[in-house]
């Protein structure tokens, strides 16, 4: 890493809180690479819709809505 240098073996940075420094200066680089881009946002949105639609269709599903209204005439028996 570059500003470091090995303290009695132990490879921390030199001075108090420098491996902070050195952190930063690490994600600081400059390299182009600060955030996501447009085209990611638009990858990110359409997975989250995909699954979005996806897990509509298993909880609307005949199975699941009986499963639920079972389990909740179950708990009603129960309470009486």
């Amino acid at each position: 890493m570059t500003g470091t240098r090995r303290n009695g073996g132990r490879g921390r940075a030199a001075g108090p809180g420098g491996w902070r420094r050195a952190v930063a200066r690490r994600w600081s680089s400059g390299d182009g690479e600060e955030g996501m881009s447009t085209a990611e946002y638009a990858v990110g949105t359409v997975a989250a819709c995909a699954f979005a639609a996806v897990l509509y269709q298993v909880v609307t599903g005949g199975s699941v809505v009986a499963a639920l209204g079972d389990l909740v005439q179950s708990a009603l028996t129960t309470l009486s």
